[in-house]
This record gives structure tokens, sequence and C-alpha cells, in this order.
């Protein structure tokens, strides 16, 4: 695998290059709950979104984390601006590389959470 792309400033953050995001990474990264949540979130808004959006009931170090892995597995992109690190989902690459991958994930998810508050 080739090294993520280099970061051209010192808040410039590495990313996989489209052709470098595997299907287990992907995968992986979307095993979380957590993790599911943010790109459910950034799916429905289909825009960029800051950090602090999200309300997530972990601590703040775990939030880092489970944004640079959603970041070094391709699924979203993260970047400055001004004083916010803004993220987007790199759909355009996923559907590009497993088509209807994405699509299929997010329908699951929200068919999973309708039936789990229902129950």
């Amino acid at each position: 695998m080739t090294p993520a792309a280099p970061a051209l400033g010192s808040r410039d953050l590495p990313h996989p290059v489209r052709e470098d995001i595997r299907l287990e990474a992907v995968l992986h990264a979307l095993s979380d709950p957590m993790r599911l949540r943010i790109v459910r979130e950034l799916a429905a808004v289909g825009d960029e979104l800051s950090c602090s959006h999200f309300d997530l009931p972990v601590t703040k170090s775990t939030t880092t984390h489970h944004f640079r892995v959603l970041r070094e597995s391709g699924v979203i992109r993260q970047v400055y601006r001004g004083t916010a690190k803004m993220n987007g989902l790199r759909r355009d690459d996923l559907d590009d590389l497993f088509p209807g991958l994405l699509d299929t994930l997010l329908a699951a998810a929200a068919r999973q959470a309708v039936r789990l508050q229902d129950g």
C-alpha cells in the first residue's frame, strides 16, 4: 500500500488517495456504532460538518480517534476551515470504488435504528 497523500501544511491532514482505499478498512471503520453514526449524519446533511457539530456520548479523545479512523480508511475527508475542522463524506470515491456499498449500508443502518427503537 502506498502511503497516504502527504500533508502540505502544518494543518493539512493525510488522507489515502482513492486507489489506496481498501474495502476491509472501510468496513472496519463503519463497524463501530459511533463511526456509523457520524457517517449517517454526514450522509443525511450531504455537506461538510465541523467536529463540534457532533454530540457523541464519548470523550473528546475517543471522538478524535473515531474521526481519525474514518479519515485514514478513506470514508471521510477532513480539512481545516479557519479554526474549525470540517468533515465531509467521500461519497464519490466510495461509490466509484464500491458501487452501492455506502447506500446499502446506510439503508441497513436506518432500518436497524427503526427496529431497535421499536423493540
